[in-house]
């Protein structure tokens, strides 16, 4: 409080000294008045200070910009920013122009040639810093694919030591895709001597991945085994020219380097973990890859990676021939769970598969070895039916049908196709065998230990105690219900049958004289192999073999634009075959068509089917046919033909 005081009595005694009389008389006013005074004053001041700034002296006002002005500002706007920040911004600009122009169709070659040469000349020196550019390496792409040669090799040689950090850059990769397209075979081995090294690491990116299997695929089989070695062991990453071209399988390189086999399955498991995970599986070189590590790898290993590839990931596998393979090991090889996924995921892409010329195998394996018919029905077979004519007369679309109708046929199928099917995984398959190995030398050991009787009994005994349950991890390749029944299940019970049968009596004219739909036609109409569609559906099948024969019993007509059904090429061996192994059906046939005409028809592709009535080995139409073909033997018209062996179905 004391500060206070001095303070006060410092304010008081402290007195302005007036400077003349007006101000004297001022101060010696009221205080009460001279604030107001102030007060007043004040406001007044800041009003006329602040209205100057408050309105404008140029009182007109600026129009908004139009849509196409803003638009043109902002594009300035960037352009500039752009120029910042790119460095060859004006170049690509340039470039663009161009490409424009170079691009045409309409253009003349001598024209494109000069934009061409312009366009490189711009970039030389320059091109592995804009390859990497979204408009750059597209005009280099259209560069690399209308220059000259000498053009092309100078832009190769530019490249060629950047090759690597392009391979990984979204827009260069395809720059990289169309050098290795126009490449000499130099230039190309130059390329992949340049990725050793690198191909795991490459096959790990998704970018990356794409630039090796384009080599893999454009390389000659030492080029193949090259890049492939890489993946094997890391002495073969390290040491160039260890395998030659004679060891293409794992097996043999590894017999005759006499490498690790544990060593080598760790490398290539650590390789291949990284890649299924991310999901890279689309590449032929990768199939090729996992097919090697099946072929050396354990049971617990093989497992892992069966588990991993049960999914739809699969799907985007068998597109290749390799990739097929995997599929129809895991659906052999997979337990009950995993072939449920396998199946799942081939949901909605059925169709699809079925045409492909690989993919259609892998519907075969699991027409022959799935269990669950109900899932095999309700997943794949309702998915073929609403096409199941434009599968018949395909190449591919029919396989899976003949499968169920006449297994493994080698007349549908090809010795490597068939070799495809019956593959298998060595730690698997032979999974049953180690153990009674196994059992067999305990056995041999107790026997041959010198201990008194009781023991020998004990040791007797023992692997019966010993032995291990039965791994239910993965099921037998040919799954455990009975073929004919699951065969029956998937053609009868499922309606499938039916609507063949449907169809071919529909569209018998066009099925028999098609290349690959007479054989669906064939099958349907002997029952399928085994009498698999008898007796549940003799009636439909008796309704075909009128319906063909009416077909044959049609006139002979001249100005008809397709051939007879009897001396079309196609359809003419089919009815051939039916005759001899169908004797039903050769008594129908002669009743309605040939009876009383076998002279017409003794000439030409019909003649095969005359014959065929001489061949058969059924006594009632031998008998039948005999009075009215014998005069036609006689005069030398058909050859006296012995009977042949029924077909064995």
């Amino acid at each position: 409080m004391a500060p206070k005081k001095q303070d006060d009595g410092s304010t008081k005694k402290r007195k302005r000294i007036p400077a003349s009389g007006s101000n004297a008389e001022a101060s010696h006013e009221s205080p009460s008045k001279a604030p107001k005074l102030s007060a007043s004053k004040k406001p007044f001041k800041a009003l006329k200070t602040r209205k100057p700034d408050a309105v404008p002296k140029d009182k007109t006002k600026k129009a908004p910009l139009t849509g196409r002005e803003r638009r043109l500002h902002a594009k300035e706007l960037a352009e500039a920013r752009k120029k910042k920040r790119k460095r060859h911004f004006t170049l690509e600009q340039e470039l663009a122009h161009l490409w424009e122009k170079m691009r045409r169709h309409e253009i003349a070659k001598e024209d494109r040639a000069k934009l061409v040469t312009e366009a490189l000349q711009k970039m030389k020196g320059k091109i592995p810093e804009i390859a990497g550019s979204h408009i750059s390496s597209r005009v280099l792409q259209t560069c690399v694919k209308h220059c000259s040669q000498a053009e092309r090799d100078a832009v190769f040689e530019e490249l060629r030591p950047h090759f690597l950090s392009l391979s990984y850059n979204a827009y260069s990769v395809h720059l990289v895709k169309k050098m290795l397209d126009n490449a000499s075979k130099k230039q190309l081995a130059g390329f992949i001597s340049t990725l050793r090294g690198h191909v795991a690491p490459l096959l790990r990116h998704m970018v990356g991945s794409v630039v090796v299997e384009h080599a893999y695929e454009l390389s000659n089989a030492a080029q193949k085994q090259e890049l492939l070695s890489e993946l094997y062991s890391t002495e073969l990453q390290l040491f160039k020219d260890l395998v030659s071209l004679k060891e293409s399988r794992l097996l043999d390189v590894i017999s005759k380097l006499g490498l690790q086999k544990g060593s080598v399955i760790r490398h290539m498991t650590s390789v291949i973990q990284p890649i299924l995970e991310k999901g890279i599986v689309d590449h032929s070189i990768i199939h090729r890859v996992l097919l090697e590590y099946f072929s050396v790898a354990d049971q617990s290993s093989v497992t892992d990676i069966i588990r991993q590839l049960s999914s739809p990931l699969l799907v985007r596998m068998i597109g290749t021939k390799d990739g097929a393979k995997i599929g129809i090991l895991c659906a052999k090889y997979g337990n009950a769970k995993e072939r449920k996924k396998i199946i799942k995921g081939l949901k909605g892409h059925i169709a699809k598969t079925a045409y492909h010329q690989y993919g259609c195998l892998v519907l075969v394996c699991i027409f022959s070895v799935v269990d669950d018919t109900n899932l095999v029905t309700k997943v794949i077979i309702r998915e073929l039916q609403p096409t199941l004519r434009e599968l018949i007369l395909d190449k591919n679309g029919r396989r899976p049908i003949l499968q169920l109708l006449h297994p493994n046929c080698s007349r549908y199928f090809s010795p490597d196709e068939l070799a495809s099917l019956s593959s298998s995984i060595p730690s698997l398959s032979q999974k049953d065998q180690s153990e009674t190995s196994t059992q067999t030398e305990a056995l041999k050991v107790s026997l041959n230990d010198e201990k008194s009787k009781e023991d020998t009994e004990m040791a007797v005994d023992e692997p019966s105690k010993d032995d291990t349950p039965k791994d239910d991890s993965y099921v037998a390749e040919s799954g455990k219900k009975d073929p004919f029944v699951r065969r029956q299940e998937l053609l009868i019970k499922s309606g499938l049958a039916e609507s063949l049968l449907d169809i071919c009596i529909e569209n018998v004219g066009e099925l028999i004289r098609s290349n690959f739909g007479r054989e669906v036609l064939y099958e349907v109409a002997t029952g399928g192999s085994g009498g698999v569609l008898h007796p549940t559906l003799d009636d439909k099948i008796t309704s075909l073999h009128e319906a063909v024969a009416s077909l044959s019993a049609m006139p002979k007509s001249d100005d008809s634009e397709e051939d007879h059904v009897l001396e079309n090429f196609h359809s003419s061996r089919t009815i051939r075959k039916l005759v001899l192994d169908c004797p039903k059906f050769a008594s129908t046939l002669w009743e309605k068509a040939i009876k009383g005409k076998s002279e017409l028809w003794a000439q030409g592709h019909s003649c095969k089917v005359i014959s065929a009535f001489l061949e058969s080995t059924d006594s009632k139409l031998q008998r039948l046919v005999k009075k009215e073909l014998q005069p036609l033997i006689d005069s030398g018209v058909l050859k006296n033909q012995r009977p042949r062996k029924l077909s064995t179905k």
